[in-house]
């Protein structure tokens, strides 16, 4: 559909009242589901998506993601004195900074077969064990979750994005099959992967406590705080189908046939939006080989740079109580250095 200027204008001014709003209020930091809901039904709203489908895509998407963080929150829960003694015994054998790099890789390669959210729920719970205070705690999760977002892009299992671009790839010319992405990005998530294995090992000293972890609150295992936590991912996730897909035509109308280094930048608005809708939007059958690997790689960086970026950043950030501000000042920095690093190399080599 063609929008209307004044549609094109309020959609644009909800991009940066998403991206700024809940670093700058503190009550939409601590109200962020609620936030991204009314911003969602406020795009579609403007821009004049409301259907049946799209309500019921919306009531559907979350139960799967929403029902594994309430079973594995369960597990945890019965398992947790296990999972705690296995945490601590690979910190005394390894030490804390091989465990640490050990977490991240480990996820990270892993999370293409075990999917992003496994791989989030795991990483949550072992993070609240680990021997780190809080500052340390929260920049091991977002080096963990950048590194799961970019493993879980190499297959069709370990998150939408990667099902979405080999299903549009699977004719001519490209003929993607299960090995495509690995075959096409793989060097370059490995890279991604470690660089962020060695970011969590090399954690000062002074965000390192040498106490037992200390978990973020008392009652954090008991039935109701999972129950809650399981709810609000649900709001989050219906918050970003209707963000997505409110804001799908001025993407279309915008983005859609930018050049790979356009679109490699006007990309970082994955770090709001889900990527799997813009890689809907810009994945098409007669793409280049080097256009693709431009957006696919700015997509996944950018997705670990804010919460509602990527789902393991919200079931981390639900579980741990990260706010928005926090996770910026851990998160966006690095991503926009490895996205300006990532951008010379694939400029260089392809």
């Amino acid at each position: 559909m063609e929008l209307t200027t004044l549609q094109t204008v309020l959609l644009s001014s909800l991009i940066a009242v998403v991206l700024f709003l809940p670093l700058t209020v503190h009550k939409v930091e601590e109200n962020l589901e609620a936030f991204l809901f009314l911003c969602g039904a406020f795009a579609v709203t403007v821009s004049k998506m409301w259907s049946g489908h799209l309500v019921l895509t919306a009531l559907e998407d979350p139960i799967k993601i929403t029902l594994a963080v309430l079973i594995a929150g369960l597990l945890f829960r019965k398992f947790n004195k296990n999972i705690q003694h296995l945490t601590h015994w690979a910190v005394k054998k390894l030490g804390l900074r091989w465990t640490l790099f050990l977490i991240v890789f480990l996820l990270g390669i892993t999370s293409s077969l075990i999917t992003a959210i496994i791989a989030a729920l795991i990483l949550a719970e072992v993070a609240v064990m680990l021997p780190l205070e809080r500052k340390g705690r929260i920049k091991l999760v977002t080096f963990s979750c950048f590194s799961i977002g970019m493993g879980a892009v190499l297959t069709s299992i370990g998150e939408p994005l990667g099902t979405v671009v080999l299903s549009k790839l699977a004719g001519e010319p490209h003929n993607a099959d299960f090995f495509f992405l690995i075959d096409h990005l793989g060097w370059y998530v490995l890279g991604g992967i470690l660089f962020m294995s060695g970011m969590a090992s090399s954690l000062r000293e002074s965000t390192i406590s040498h106490a037992p972890g200390v978990k973020e609150g008392a009652d954090e295992h008991s039935v109701k705080s999972i129950v809650v936590r399981a709810a609000k991912v649900y709001l989050f996730v219906m918050a970003l189908v209707f963000l997505g897909d409110g804001l799908k035509p001025l993407a279309m109308q915008t983005i859609s046939h930018l050049s790979a280094n356009w679109l490699y930048w006007i990309n970082m608005l994955s770090a709001v939006l889900d990527n799997a809708t813009l890689a809907a939007i810009e994945v098409t059958p007669d793409i280049s080989t080097r256009t693709l690997t431009f957006l696919l790689m700015s997509l996944i960086v950018s997705g670990g740079m804010l919460i509602p970026g990527n789902i393991p950043n919200i079931i981390c950030a639900s579980k741990l109580g990260i706010k928005s501000k926090e996770w910026a000042k851990a998160a966006f920095g690095l991503g926009l250095a490895i996205m300006i690093a990532y951008f010379v190399i694939l400029s260089a080599v392809l």
